[in-house]
Protein backbone atom coordinates (compact mmCIF):
# COMPACT_ATOMS: atom_id res chain seq x y z
CA UNK A 1 0.00 0.00 0.00
CA UNK A 2 2.25 2.59 -1.69
CA UNK A 3 1.37 6.30 -1.39
CA UNK A 4 1.32 7.28 -4.50
CA UNK A 5 0.58 10.79 -4.57
CA UNK A 6 3.15 11.33 -1.89
CA UNK A 7 5.06 13.99 -4.67
CA UNK A 8 6.04 16.80 -2.89
CA UNK A 9 6.80 17.67 0.68
CA UNK A 10 7.37 21.08 2.80
CA UNK A 11 9.96 20.88 5.68
CA UNK A 12 9.27 24.06 7.04
CA UNK A 13 11.50 23.73 10.60
CA UNK A 14 15.29 23.70 10.68
CA UNK A 15 16.63 20.24 9.81
CA UNK A 16 19.45 18.91 9.05
CA UNK A 17 20.74 18.33 5.09
CA UNK A 18 20.40 14.94 5.40
CA UNK A 19 16.31 15.06 5.91
CA UNK A 20 15.96 17.15 2.22
CA UNK A 21 18.69 14.57 0.81
CA UNK A 22 17.16 11.41 2.14
CA UNK A 23 13.82 12.73 0.54
CA UNK A 24 15.08 13.82 -2.88
CA UNK A 25 16.86 10.48 -3.18
CA UNK A 26 13.38 8.64 -2.89
CA UNK A 27 12.17 10.58 -5.65
CA UNK A 28 10.68 13.08 -3.35
CA UNK A 29 10.37 16.85 -4.14
CA UNK A 30 11.07 18.76 -1.12
CA UNK A 31 10.31 22.57 -0.59
CA UNK A 32 12.11 24.06 2.45
CA UNK A 33 11.12 26.77 4.20
CA UNK A 34 11.72 27.30 7.58
CA UNK A 35 10.60 30.44 10.27
CA UNK A 36 7.44 30.73 8.19
CA UNK A 37 4.79 33.05 9.26
CA UNK A 38 0.64 31.18 10.03
CA UNK A 39 -0.18 32.86 7.00
CA UNK A 40 2.99 32.11 4.78
CA UNK A 41 2.06 28.57 5.62
CA UNK A 42 -1.37 28.11 5.17
CA UNK A 43 -0.11 29.41 1.22
CA UNK A 44 2.87 26.88 0.95
CA UNK A 45 1.53 24.13 2.18
CA UNK A 46 -1.83 24.14 -0.17
CA UNK A 47 -0.19 21.62 -2.78
CA UNK A 48 2.04 19.86 -0.52
CA UNK A 49 1.75 16.44 0.15
CA UNK A 50 3.78 16.02 3.28
CA UNK A 51 5.02 18.64 5.59
CA UNK A 52 7.67 17.89 8.33
CA UNK A 53 8.28 20.19 11.44
CA UNK A 54 10.26 20.36 14.55
CA UNK A 55 8.31 21.83 17.40
CA UNK A 56 8.52 25.57 15.99
CA UNK A 57 5.53 24.78 13.05
CA UNK A 58 2.13 25.01 14.78
CA UNK A 59 0.23 21.95 12.40
CA UNK A 60 -3.55 23.57 13.76
CA UNK A 61 -7.08 23.06 12.22
CA UNK A 62 -7.03 25.50 9.95
CA UNK A 63 -3.13 24.57 8.33
CA UNK A 64 -4.67 21.20 8.10
CA UNK A 65 -8.05 22.51 6.31
CA UNK A 66 -5.56 24.40 3.61
CA UNK A 67 -3.75 21.68 2.80
CA UNK A 68 -5.97 19.67 0.45
CA UNK A 69 -3.04 17.23 -1.07
CA UNK A 70 -1.81 16.43 2.88
CA UNK A 71 -1.46 12.69 3.29
CA UNK A 72 1.16 12.96 6.22
CA UNK A 73 2.31 15.23 8.87
CA UNK A 74 5.79 14.30 10.22
CA UNK A 75 7.27 15.29 13.13
CA UNK A 76 11.04 15.42 13.81
CA UNK A 77 11.36 14.50 17.64
CA UNK A 78 8.80 12.88 19.80
CA UNK A 79 6.14 15.20 21.12
CA UNK A 80 3.36 15.98 18.96
CA UNK A 81 1.64 18.63 20.89
CA UNK A 82 2.02 21.17 18.28
CA UNK A 83 0.31 18.76 15.56
CA UNK A 84 -3.86 18.58 16.56
CA UNK A 85 -3.88 15.10 15.94
CA UNK A 86 -7.46 15.09 16.45
CA UNK A 87 -7.96 17.24 13.19
CA UNK A 88 -5.44 15.33 11.25
CA UNK A 89 -7.38 11.70 12.25
CA UNK A 90 -10.34 13.77 11.03
CA UNK A 91 -9.05 14.78 7.80
CA UNK A 92 -7.45 11.43 6.97
CA UNK A 93 -4.13 12.85 7.31
CA UNK A 94 -1.40 10.21 9.18
CA UNK A 95 0.86 11.54 11.87
CA UNK A 96 3.83 10.03 12.31
CA UNK A 97 7.29 11.03 14.77
CA UNK A 98 10.68 9.71 15.87
CA UNK A 99 10.19 8.66 19.36
CA UNK A 100 13.84 7.39 19.68
CA UNK A 101 15.69 10.05 17.43
CA UNK A 102 16.14 12.34 20.79
CA UNK A 103 15.77 10.00 23.51
CA UNK A 104 19.01 9.73 24.53
CA UNK A 105 19.83 13.45 24.28
CA UNK A 106 17.27 14.49 25.83
CA UNK A 107 17.66 12.11 28.78
CA UNK A 108 21.76 13.35 29.14
CA UNK A 109 20.47 17.22 29.35
CA UNK A 110 18.09 16.00 32.52
CA UNK A 111 21.38 14.16 33.89
CA UNK A 112 23.08 17.22 33.37
CA UNK A 113 20.11 19.39 34.94
CA UNK A 114 20.27 17.21 38.01
CA UNK A 115 23.68 17.45 38.57
CA UNK A 116 23.53 21.36 38.24
CA UNK A 117 20.94 21.16 40.89
CA UNK A 118 22.82 18.97 43.08
CA UNK A 119 25.58 21.78 42.59
CA UNK A 120 24.81 24.77 41.80
CA UNK A 121 27.08 24.87 38.74
CA UNK A 122 25.04 27.41 36.83
CA UNK A 123 24.78 29.92 39.50
CA UNK A 124 28.72 29.43 40.85
CA UNK A 125 29.79 30.10 37.25
CA UNK A 126 28.15 33.28 36.64
CA UNK A 127 29.07 34.06 39.93
CA UNK A 128 32.80 33.31 38.95
CA UNK A 129 31.79 35.86 35.63
CA UNK A 130 30.91 38.74 37.71
CA UNK A 131 34.58 38.49 39.18
CA UNK A 132 33.46 36.93 42.72
CA UNK A 133 34.54 33.86 44.76
CA UNK A 134 31.83 32.40 46.83
CA UNK A 135 32.85 29.11 47.75
CA UNK A 136 30.80 29.26 50.88
CA UNK A 137 27.73 30.45 48.62
CA UNK A 138 27.72 27.35 46.82
CA UNK A 139 27.28 24.75 48.89
CA UNK A 140 26.05 21.54 47.15
CA UNK A 141 24.83 17.83 47.94
CA UNK A 142 26.30 14.63 46.51
CA UNK A 143 23.83 12.74 44.51
CA UNK A 144 25.15 8.89 46.14
CA UNK A 145 22.17 7.68 48.41
CA UNK A 146 19.71 10.14 47.22
CA UNK A 147 16.44 9.42 45.75
CA UNK A 148 15.19 10.14 42.31
CA UNK A 149 11.23 9.75 41.25
CA UNK A 150 11.39 9.07 37.70
CA UNK A 151 7.86 10.15 36.45
CA UNK A 152 7.17 8.51 32.92
CA UNK A 153 9.55 5.40 32.27
CA UNK A 154 9.47 4.93 28.75
CA UNK A 155 12.40 5.89 26.79
CA UNK A 156 14.03 8.43 27.84
CA UNK A 157 12.21 8.09 31.65
CA UNK A 158 14.74 4.77 32.34
CA UNK A 159 17.80 6.23 30.34
CA UNK A 160 17.96 8.62 32.87
CA UNK A 161 17.16 6.26 35.84
CA UNK A 162 19.91 3.49 34.37
CA UNK A 163 22.72 6.69 33.97
CA UNK A 164 21.51 7.82 37.60
CA UNK A 165 21.73 4.78 38.88
CA UNK A 166 25.76 5.52 38.13
CA UNK A 167 25.67 7.72 40.61
CA UNK A 168 24.80 5.45 44.16
CA UNK A 169 20.78 6.95 43.24
CA UNK A 170 17.93 5.16 44.36
CA UNK A 171 15.47 5.44 41.68
CA UNK A 172 11.80 4.67 42.23
CA UNK A 173 9.30 5.67 39.57
CA UNK A 174 5.39 5.45 37.81
CA UNK A 175 3.96 4.58 34.74
CA UNK A 176 0.57 3.86 34.60
CA UNK A 177 1.91 1.77 31.17
CA UNK A 178 5.23 0.03 31.68
CA UNK A 179 4.91 -3.00 34.16
CA UNK A 180 6.57 -3.16 37.75
CA UNK A 181 8.17 -5.88 36.69
CA UNK A 182 9.47 -4.39 33.24
CA UNK A 183 10.74 -1.50 35.46
CA UNK A 184 12.58 -3.45 38.13
CA UNK A 185 14.83 -5.06 35.21
CA UNK A 186 16.14 -1.42 34.56
CA UNK A 187 16.60 -1.34 38.34
CA UNK A 188 13.64 1.50 39.15
CA UNK A 189 10.84 0.28 41.69
CA UNK A 190 7.41 1.76 40.89
CA UNK A 191 5.21 3.22 43.40
CA UNK A 192 1.57 4.86 43.49
CA UNK A 193 2.75 8.57 43.38
CA UNK A 194 0.68 9.30 46.75
CA UNK A 195 4.14 7.13 48.01
CA UNK A 196 6.37 8.88 45.61
CA UNK A 197 6.17 12.33 46.66
CA UNK A 198 7.23 11.86 50.14
CA UNK A 199 10.10 9.82 49.25
CA UNK A 200 12.00 11.58 46.99
CA UNK A 201 15.22 14.29 46.80
CA UNK A 202 14.80 14.95 43.16
CA UNK A 203 11.90 14.17 40.63
CA UNK A 204 12.20 14.10 36.85
CA UNK A 205 8.92 14.19 34.66
CA UNK A 206 9.09 12.67 31.41
CA UNK A 207 5.64 11.79 31.06
CA UNK A 208 3.91 13.41 27.75
CA UNK A 209 1.47 17.00 27.83
CA UNK A 210 -2.07 14.89 28.32
CA UNK A 211 -5.32 16.06 30.62
CA UNK A 212 -4.20 13.29 32.81
CA UNK A 213 -0.52 15.08 33.35
CA UNK A 214 -1.28 18.64 33.09
CA UNK A 215 -0.74 20.18 36.00
CA UNK A 216 0.37 16.40 37.64
CA UNK A 217 3.22 18.76 40.03
CA UNK A 218 1.05 21.39 41.89
CA UNK A 219 0.27 23.25 45.09
CA UNK A 220 -1.47 19.54 46.53
CA UNK A 221 1.57 17.00 45.22
CA UNK A 222 4.61 19.66 46.16
CA UNK A 223 3.07 20.11 49.80
CA UNK A 224 3.06 15.95 49.98
CA UNK A 225 6.89 16.49 48.86
CA UNK A 226 9.86 16.13 51.32
CA UNK A 227 10.69 20.09 51.82
CA UNK A 228 13.79 21.40 49.79
CA UNK A 229 12.45 18.67 46.79
CA UNK A 230 14.27 19.17 43.59
CA UNK A 231 12.64 19.16 40.54
CA UNK A 232 13.43 18.72 36.73
CA UNK A 233 11.58 19.23 33.68
CA UNK A 234 13.09 18.28 30.28
CA UNK A 235 9.63 17.28 28.85
CA UNK A 236 6.55 19.60 28.30
CA UNK A 237 5.94 23.04 29.97
CA UNK A 238 2.62 22.64 31.60
CA UNK A 239 3.61 18.86 33.23
CA UNK A 240 4.54 21.07 36.06
CA UNK A 241 2.27 23.99 37.15
CA UNK A 242 5.07 27.06 36.89
CA UNK A 243 2.35 28.91 39.52
CA UNK A 244 2.69 26.38 41.96
CA UNK A 245 6.34 25.60 41.64
CA UNK A 246 6.94 29.79 41.55
CA UNK A 247 5.20 29.53 45.29
CA UNK A 248 6.76 26.52 46.29
CA UNK A 249 10.15 28.21 46.04
CA UNK A 250 9.60 30.86 47.45
CA UNK A 251 8.24 28.82 50.48
CA UNK A 252 11.25 26.73 50.40
CA UNK A 253 9.10 23.57 49.65
CA UNK A 254 10.83 23.11 46.57
CA UNK A 255 14.58 23.77 46.65
CA UNK A 256 15.61 23.83 43.20
CA UNK A 257 14.13 23.56 39.89
CA UNK A 258 15.65 22.80 36.53
CA UNK A 259 13.69 23.69 33.39
CA UNK A 260 13.80 23.34 29.85
CA UNK A 261 10.49 23.59 28.94
CA UNK A 262 7.69 25.74 29.37
CA UNK A 263 3.87 26.71 29.26
CA UNK A 264 4.75 29.38 26.95
CA UNK A 265 7.80 29.33 25.14
CA UNK A 266 9.65 31.68 24.72
CA UNK A 267 8.10 32.51 28.73
CA UNK A 268 6.66 35.98 28.78
CA UNK A 269 6.29 36.01 32.61
CA UNK A 270 10.12 36.10 34.30
CA UNK A 271 9.65 35.45 37.46
CA UNK A 272 10.12 31.76 37.67
CA UNK A 273 13.07 31.96 35.11
CA UNK A 274 15.07 34.55 37.29
CA UNK A 275 14.75 32.94 40.72
CA UNK A 276 17.46 32.60 41.77
CA UNK A 277 17.10 28.50 42.09
CA UNK A 278 16.15 27.47 38.76
CA UNK A 279 17.89 26.56 36.35
CA UNK A 280 17.26 26.88 33.04
CA UNK A 281 17.35 26.28 29.26
CA UNK A 282 15.54 27.60 25.68
CA UNK A 283 13.99 24.04 25.02
CA UNK A 284 17.25 22.40 24.43
CA UNK A 285 16.64 18.64 24.90
CA UNK A 286 17.03 17.79 21.17
CA UNK A 287 19.48 20.38 20.35
CA UNK A 288 22.30 18.21 19.69
CA UNK A 289 24.26 17.75 16.49
CA UNK A 290 23.53 13.72 17.06
CA UNK A 291 19.66 13.90 17.77
CA UNK A 292 19.16 16.59 14.85
CA UNK A 293 20.72 14.58 12.50
CA UNK A 294 19.08 11.15 13.53
CA UNK A 295 15.60 12.76 13.87
CA UNK A 296 16.23 14.31 10.36
CA UNK A 297 16.84 10.89 9.03
CA UNK A 298 14.84 8.83 10.74
CA UNK A 299 11.93 10.54 9.71
CA UNK A 300 12.75 11.17 6.05
CA UNK A 301 13.40 7.99 5.80
CA UNK A 302 9.86 6.74 7.24
CA UNK A 303 8.65 8.83 4.44
CA UNK A 304 10.06 7.32 1.59
CA UNK A 305 9.34 3.83 3.38
CA UNK A 306 5.57 5.00 3.31
CA UNK A 307 5.85 6.35 -0.27
CA UNK A 308 7.39 3.30 -1.81
CA UNK A 309 5.05 1.14 0.46
CA UNK A 310 7.94 -0.48 1.96
CA UNK A 311 6.35 -0.30 5.69
CA UNK A 312 5.36 2.09 8.26
CA UNK A 313 6.99 3.23 11.45
CA UNK A 314 6.34 6.01 14.14
CA UNK A 315 3.08 5.70 13.43
CA UNK A 316 0.99 8.28 16.01
CA UNK A 317 -2.74 8.08 14.57
CA UNK A 318 -3.16 4.99 12.22
CA UNK A 319 -1.66 2.14 14.43
CA UNK A 320 -3.86 0.03 12.04
CA UNK A 321 -2.24 1.55 9.03
CA UNK A 322 0.65 0.12 9.93
CA UNK A 323 -0.43 -3.27 9.23
CA UNK A 324 -1.78 -2.24 5.55
CA UNK A 325 2.40 -2.73 4.82
CA UNK A 326 2.67 -5.98 5.36
CA UNK A 327 2.25 -7.96 2.57
CA UNK A 328 -0.15 -11.33 4.38
CA UNK A 329 -2.44 -8.06 5.91
CA UNK A 330 -2.74 -6.15 2.73
CA UNK A 331 -5.26 -8.90 1.08
CA UNK A 332 -7.16 -9.39 3.66
CA UNK A 333 -7.66 -5.21 4.29
CA UNK A 334 -8.52 -5.65 1.35
CA UNK A 335 -11.62 -8.02 1.70
CA UNK A 336 -12.66 -6.14 4.45
CA UNK A 337 -13.14 -3.18 3.10
CA UNK A 338 -14.96 -4.77 0.08
CA UNK A 339 -17.17 -6.71 1.90
CA UNK A 340 -18.05 -3.48 4.03
CA UNK A 341 -18.79 -1.76 0.74
CA UNK A 342 -21.14 -4.75 -0.70
CA UNK A 343 -22.82 -4.68 2.83
CA UNK A 344 -23.85 -0.69 2.96
CA UNK A 345 -24.83 -0.78 -0.52
CA UNK A 346 -27.03 -4.10 -0.11
CA UNK A 347 -28.31 -2.41 3.20
CA UNK A 348 -28.51 0.83 1.82
CA UNK A 349 -27.03 2.08 4.63
CA UNK A 350 -24.42 2.74 6.47
CA UNK A 351 -25.20 3.00 10.38
CA UNK A 352 -26.30 0.58 12.94
CA UNK A 353 -24.38 -2.31 14.60
CA UNK A 354 -21.84 -4.18 12.15
CA UNK A 355 -21.12 -7.30 13.27
CA UNK A 356 -17.45 -8.50 12.17
CA UNK A 357 -16.68 -12.09 12.76
CA UNK A 358 -13.04 -13.97 11.96
CA UNK A 359 -13.29 -17.33 11.53
CA UNK A 360 -10.33 -20.18 11.27
CA UNK A 361 -6.78 -19.00 10.99
CA UNK A 362 -5.63 -18.13 8.14
CA UNK A 363 -1.81 -19.29 7.84
CA UNK A 364 -2.39 -21.92 10.12
CA UNK A 365 0.47 -24.17 10.09
CA UNK A 366 -0.16 -27.62 8.38
CA UNK A 367 0.93 -30.58 7.41
CA UNK A 368 3.09 -31.69 3.98
CA UNK A 369 5.21 -34.39 3.06
CA UNK A 370 8.72 -33.10 1.44
CA UNK A 371 11.07 -36.19 0.53
CA UNK A 372 8.97 -38.33 2.97
CA UNK A 373 9.54 -36.52 5.67
CA UNK A 374 6.52 -34.59 7.27
CA UNK A 375 7.05 -31.21 7.70
CA UNK A 376 4.51 -27.98 8.72
CA UNK A 377 4.17 -25.45 5.91
CA UNK A 378 2.17 -22.03 6.22
CA UNK A 379 -1.17 -21.87 4.79
CA UNK A 380 -2.86 -19.23 2.24
CA UNK A 381 -3.17 -15.75 3.93
CA UNK A 382 -0.24 -15.96 6.44
CA UNK A 383 -1.64 -14.04 9.00
CA UNK A 384 -3.29 -14.93 12.22
CA UNK A 385 -6.48 -13.43 12.23
CA UNK A 386 -7.53 -13.74 15.92
CA UNK A 387 -5.56 -10.75 16.18
CA UNK A 388 -6.58 -9.10 13.17
CA UNK A 389 -9.66 -6.78 14.73
CA UNK A 390 -7.62 -3.57 14.52
CA UNK A 391 -6.94 -3.44 11.54
CA UNK A 392 -9.80 -5.11 10.21
CA UNK A 393 -12.78 -3.01 12.16
CA UNK A 394 -11.17 0.26 10.04
CA UNK A 395 -11.21 -1.36 6.67
CA UNK A 396 -14.85 -2.87 6.81
CA UNK A 397 -15.88 0.19 8.27
CA UNK A 398 -14.07 2.67 5.28
CA UNK A 399 -15.60 0.53 3.12
CA UNK A 400 -19.01 1.07 4.65
CA UNK A 401 -18.87 5.11 5.10
CA UNK A 402 -16.94 5.29 1.24
CA UNK A 403 -18.81 7.22 -0.54
CA UNK A 404 -20.96 9.11 1.55
CA UNK A 405 -20.21 12.87 3.13
CA UNK A 406 -16.88 12.40 3.84
CA UNK A 407 -14.23 13.49 1.01
CA UNK A 408 -11.88 10.24 1.80
CA UNK A 409 -12.35 7.41 4.40
CA UNK A 410 -8.78 5.80 5.46
CA UNK A 411 -7.90 3.78 7.68
CA UNK A 412 -6.41 6.39 10.32
CA UNK A 413 -9.85 8.38 10.61
CA UNK A 414 -12.13 5.48 9.91
CA UNK A 415 -12.83 4.58 13.37
CA UNK A 416 -13.99 8.51 14.15
CA UNK A 417 -16.03 8.79 11.59
CA UNK A 418 -17.99 6.03 12.23
CA UNK A 419 -18.66 7.22 15.73
CA UNK A 420 -19.80 10.58 14.03
CA UNK A 421 -22.11 8.22 11.57
CA UNK A 422 -23.90 6.19 14.28
CA UNK A 423 -22.04 3.43 13.21
CA UNK A 424 -20.73 0.66 15.88
CA UNK A 425 -18.55 -2.18 15.00
CA UNK A 426 -18.13 -5.15 17.32
CA UNK A 427 -15.37 -8.19 16.40
CA UNK A 428 -15.29 -12.09 17.54
CA UNK A 429 -13.09 -14.53 16.30
CA UNK A 430 -14.04 -18.74 16.07
CA UNK A 431 -10.76 -21.15 15.79
CA UNK A 432 -12.86 -23.02 13.54
CA UNK A 433 -14.09 -22.25 9.98
CA UNK A 434 -16.58 -24.11 8.61
CA UNK A 435 -14.33 -26.09 5.40
CA UNK A 436 -13.25 -25.16 3.35
CA UNK A 437 -12.25 -22.44 4.52
CA UNK A 438 -10.40 -23.87 7.76
CA UNK A 439 -6.81 -23.08 6.40
CA UNK A 440 -7.71 -19.87 4.24
CA UNK A 441 -9.90 -18.08 7.10
CA UNK A 442 -13.30 -16.62 6.96
CA UNK A 443 -14.40 -13.39 7.49
CA UNK A 444 -18.44 -12.26 7.82
CA UNK A 445 -19.57 -9.10 7.94
CA UNK A 446 -23.37 -8.47 9.07
CA UNK A 447 -25.43 -5.97 9.78
CA UNK A 448 -27.85 -5.77 12.82
CA UNK A 449 -31.52 -5.86 12.74
CA UNK A 450 -31.16 -7.03 8.90
CA UNK A 451 -30.55 -10.66 7.69
CA UNK A 452 -28.23 -9.24 5.32
CA UNK A 453 -24.64 -11.09 5.95
CA UNK A 454 -21.58 -10.72 3.83
CA UNK A 455 -18.75 -13.37 4.00
CA UNK A 456 -15.65 -13.93 2.33
CA UNK A 457 -12.32 -14.95 2.09
CA UNK A 458 -9.42 -15.07 -0.25
CA UNK A 459 -7.97 -17.31 -3.34
CA UNK A 460 -4.10 -16.20 -2.92
CA UNK A 461 -4.20 -12.65 -2.76
CA UNK A 462 -7.40 -11.96 -4.18
CA UNK A 463 -10.49 -11.32 -1.90
CA UNK A 464 -13.72 -13.22 -3.04
CA UNK A 465 -17.10 -13.67 -2.22
CA UNK A 466 -18.40 -16.48 -0.32
CA UNK A 467 -21.59 -15.82 0.37
CA UNK A 468 -24.45 -12.67 0.20
CA UNK A 469 -27.76 -12.71 2.14
CA UNK A 470 -28.21 -15.99 2.86
CA UNK A 471 -26.84 -17.04 -0.37
CA UNK A 472 -23.88 -19.22 -0.96
CA UNK A 473 -21.53 -19.24 -3.99
CA UNK A 474 -20.48 -22.72 -4.74
CA UNK A 475 -17.07 -20.89 -6.79
CA UNK A 476 -16.18 -17.95 -5.11
CA UNK A 477 -16.69 -14.51 -7.00
CA UNK A 478 -13.79 -12.20 -6.93
CA UNK A 479 -14.29 -8.42 -5.28
CA UNK A 480 -11.70 -6.15 -7.61
CA UNK A 481 -12.01 -4.38 -10.00
CA UNK A 482 -15.29 -3.11 -11.78
CA UNK A 483 -17.87 -5.03 -10.26
CA UNK A 484 -21.57 -5.46 -11.32
CA UNK A 485 -24.08 -7.35 -8.70
CA UNK A 486 -27.68 -8.46 -9.13
CA UNK A 487 -30.24 -10.25 -7.40
CA UNK A 488 -32.68 -11.97 -9.78
CA UNK A 489 -35.38 -14.83 -9.31
CA UNK A 490 -33.31 -17.81 -10.56
CA UNK A 491 -36.50 -19.18 -13.21
CA UNK A 492 -35.31 -16.07 -15.05
CA UNK A 493 -33.84 -16.35 -18.43
CA UNK A 494 -33.55 -13.28 -20.21
CA UNK A 495 -31.35 -11.71 -17.35
CA UNK A 496 -27.88 -13.27 -18.50
CA UNK A 497 -28.36 -12.00 -22.24
CA UNK A 498 -29.74 -9.06 -21.54
CA UNK A 499 -26.32 -8.25 -19.88
CA UNK A 500 -24.26 -9.78 -22.53
CA UNK A 501 -26.18 -7.48 -24.85
CA UNK A 502 -25.47 -3.98 -22.67
CA UNK A 503 -21.75 -5.21 -22.47
CA UNK A 504 -21.80 -5.98 -26.60
CA UNK A 505 -23.55 -2.03 -26.90
CA UNK A 506 -20.58 -0.72 -24.69
CA UNK A 507 -17.45 -2.02 -25.64
CA UNK A 508 -17.22 -3.74 -21.99
CA UNK A 509 -15.73 -6.83 -21.21
CA UNK A 510 -17.12 -9.82 -18.83
CA UNK A 511 -13.75 -11.23 -17.31
CA UNK A 512 -15.71 -13.28 -14.38
CA UNK A 513 -19.11 -14.62 -13.84
CA UNK A 514 -20.65 -16.20 -10.44
CA UNK A 515 -24.32 -17.27 -9.66
CA UNK A 516 -25.08 -18.22 -5.99
CA UNK A 517 -27.14 -20.76 -4.79
CA UNK A 518 -30.90 -20.20 -4.43
CA UNK A 519 -32.72 -19.04 -1.68
CA UNK A 520 -36.48 -18.17 -1.68
CA UNK A 521 -36.09 -18.54 -5.23
CA UNK A 522 -33.56 -15.98 -6.15
CA UNK A 523 -30.04 -15.88 -6.68
CA UNK A 524 -27.17 -13.26 -6.51
CA UNK A 525 -24.98 -12.99 -9.86
CA UNK A 526 -21.67 -10.97 -9.71
CA UNK A 527 -19.83 -10.23 -12.98
CA UNK A 528 -16.55 -8.99 -13.16
CA UNK A 529 -16.30 -5.70 -15.94
CA UNK A 530 -12.98 -4.28 -17.72
CA UNK A 531 -15.16 -0.88 -17.12
CA UNK A 532 -18.72 0.07 -15.69
CA UNK A 533 -21.79 -0.16 -18.32
CA UNK A 534 -22.86 3.38 -18.75
CA UNK A 535 -26.71 2.42 -18.51
CA UNK A 536 -28.81 -0.38 -16.77
CA UNK A 537 -31.82 0.45 -18.08
CA UNK A 538 -32.57 -2.71 -19.95
CA UNK A 539 -31.46 -4.75 -16.93
CA UNK A 540 -33.85 -3.22 -14.42
CA UNK A 541 -36.81 -5.06 -15.61
CA UNK A 542 -35.24 -8.24 -15.03
CA UNK A 543 -34.22 -8.28 -11.67
CA UNK A 544 -34.98 -7.26 -7.92
CA UNK A 545 -31.79 -5.20 -7.62
CA UNK A 546 -28.71 -4.20 -8.80
CA UNK A 547 -25.55 -2.32 -8.38
CA UNK A 548 -22.40 -1.15 -9.41
CA UNK A 549 -19.28 -1.27 -7.35
CA UNK A 550 -15.35 -0.33 -7.93
CA UNK A 551 -13.60 -2.43 -5.44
Amino acid sequence: MAFAKLQKVLISDSLDPCCRDILQAGGIQVLEKPGLSKEELLVEIADCDGLIVRSATKVTADVLEAAERLQVVGRAGTGVDNVDVEAATRKGVLVMNTPAGNSLSAAELTCGMILCLARQIPQAAASMKEGKWDRKKYMGMELNGKTLGVLGLGRIGREVATRMQAFGMKTIGYDPIITPETSAAFGVEQLPLEQIWPCCDFITVHTPLLPSTTGLLNDSTFAKCRRGVQVVNCARGGIVDEGALLRALQSGQCGGAALDVFTQEPPKERELVNHPNVICCPHLGASTREAQSRCGKEIAMQMVDMATGKGLAGVVNGQALSKAFAPQTKPWIALAKALGTVLRTTAKQAQGSVQLCTLGEAGRMRPVCRRDTPEMERGPGGTPLKDAESYLTPAVVSGMLAGGRQKEVTLVNALLLAQEAGLKVTATHNDEAPEPHGSAGLLQVSLQGTPLRVAGTLQGSTPVLRELGGATFKQPAPLAGHVLIYRAKASEPSTLPTLAGLLGKAGVQLQSYHSSGTVAGEQWSVAGLSAPLPDLTELKPRVTEVFQLHL
